[in-house]
Formats: C-alpha cells, sequence, structure tokens
C-alpha cells in the first residue's frame, strides 16, 4: 500500500498495513512502525485506538519515551489536550535529572532519564512508546515516573509483544496497543503477512 493511501474499507486496525518490514539486516529493529505516521488518516485512527480504553480515566500528562516514543506521544498529547514530558536517553538534559537502568531490546545495558521539576505526587500519567519488545524500556519508564510519586495511569504503544516483559506490563498496568487478536501471533513472530505485499 502507498505510504499516503487510504483504503476505503480499511478495518480495525488497517494502518498497520502501512508499516515496513527491515531490509537492513540484524543489526536493526524487524520492522518500521513509524511509516504509519506519514498518513495523516493513519496516525489519527492509531491515537484515537490507543486511546480508547483511557476515555474515563483522568490524566494529567502524557510522557513519551526517546525517541519514536515522542512522535506518538505528542500527538496523544495534543489529542487529549494534555502536556507532553520527554523521557530522554541519558545525557542529553541540561537541568537535574534522574536517572533509571535498564537493558533494551538488543540486550544492551542503557540508561534513560527525566527532568524533577515536573513529576509531582498523584499527577497521573500516561506513558506511549512506538513499540514494546522486551518491556525493558517501558519498566524503567514506569520506574522514573513512579519513584518521584507520580501515578502511571496506563501504558500505551503501537504493539506490545508477548514477550515476558511484555506479558507483565500486561499483566501490572492498563494498557493499549493498535494490534488485533488475530495479529498478535504474527507481532510475536516477528512477521507480518502485509509484508508479502508490501512496496516501497
Amino acid at each position: 500500500m502507498d505510504a499516503l493511501t487510504v483504503p476505503a474499507n480499511g478495518g480495525e486496525g488497517w494502518y498497520l498495513s502501512l508499516m515496513a518490514p527491515n531490509t537492513k539486516g540484524p543489526s536493526f529493529a524487524w520492522l518500521d512502525p513509524s511509516r504509519l505516521y506519514c498518513n495523516s488518516q493513519a496516525l489519527s485512527d492509531c491515537v484515537k485506538d490507543l486511546l480508547k480504553p483511557f476515555q474515563n480515566d483522568s490524566i494529567d500528562l502524557v510522557a513519551g519515551i526517546d525517541a519514536m516514543g515522542f512522535i506518538l506521544g505528542s500527538a496523544v498529547a495534543i489529542t487529549l489536550g494534555k502536556g507532553f514530558l520527554a523521557i530522554r536517553k541519558a545525557g542529553n538534559l541540561c537541568v537535574e535529572t534522574r536517572t533509571q537502568d535498564y537493558s533494551d531490546y538488543s540486550g544492551k545495558d542503557k540508561l534513560i532519564e527525566v527532568r524533577l521539576d515536573v513529576f509531582r505526587p498523584g499527577l497521573r500519567v500516561l506513558i506511549v512508546d512506538q513499540w514494546i519488545e522486551t518491556g525493558g524500556t517501558m519498566k524503567a519508564a514506569i520506574k522514573l515516573v513512579e519513584k518521584q510519586g507520580a501515578t502511571v495511569v496506563g501504558v500505551a504503544a503501537v504493539a506490545i509483544e508477548n514477550s515476558e516483559g511484555g506479558k507483565w506490563i500486561k499483566e501490572n498496568y492498563k494498557y493499549s496497543h493498535c494490534v488485533p487478536k488475530e495479529l498478535q501471533s504474527q507481532i510475536d513472530s516477528k512477521y507480518l503477512e502485509s509484508f508479502k505485499t508490501f512496496s516501497s
């Protein structure tokens, strides 16, 4: 499907077919979800789907994880009419921060950080990232939010894989993602049937 095309009868999660397969080898993620952001209807529908479980929840702030979570998180924040806070890779903020260590999907040990002058006890935060594979980055973001007394209302991502970490997040926090049940096994096996007809 052309990146800017909107199908007449899209169906649930239609925009997932816009995601691009990896063409650069194993040192890269297995797919590129960000292609769907190029399509205004796809981005709008994705954000609406992510917010459905939180329609009756009080949310004060949206936090997005470096880097692709910034795009989706900002779109979510604007839709809600709320502010957006960036959870950064460590070493990028020029103000006082708190850091949290974690291992990402590739197994590398890393640090993320967040500024100290926004969170406060009772603040209700929705955390957004593009994709949750092993769950390590999201768990670290949750810890950063909770260590400063704020409350994690929920977690949202284009997809949450059924890895050990992904399952832990689903069991312990309210969550949303855009993957219909019939596509979850494809997500977990890291190959989408839509790749067969993908054209760049």
